[in-house]
């Protein structure tokens, strides 16, 4: 079977930066937009492999690449606040 890494630790990811921000929307819509933003603009890493889903986990964990997760992930999230597509009311995140 074949596992994007990289799909998983951006959920992960989007699960904790979203208790962060009360006032964003978080349905479903939004949630996935938010997602799918952030997988555009990240490398996808693709493994088969029990052994390689760990070895590309702990590639994508250095302080680094969470950082630049982070800042993607964020910014997914303020402009999907800005123009959400469920018909919830715009926020403007800080």
């Amino acid at each position: 079977m074949v596992t994007n890494v990289t799909l998983e630790v951006v959920t992960r990811e989007y699960d904790g930066l979203r208790a962060r921000y009360p006032t964003f929307c978080g349905c479903e819509t939004c949630r996935g937009d938010v997602l799918v933003y952030a997988l555009n603009r990240l490398q996808p890493h693709y493994v088969s492999t029990r052994a390689g889903e760990i070895i590309a986990g702990l590639n994508l964990g250095t302080d680094q690449e969470m950082a630049k997760l982070a800042v993607v992930l964020i910014d997914g999230l303020r402009r999907v606040a800005l123009a959400p597509r469920c018909g919830s009311p715009a926020v403007q995140l800080p």
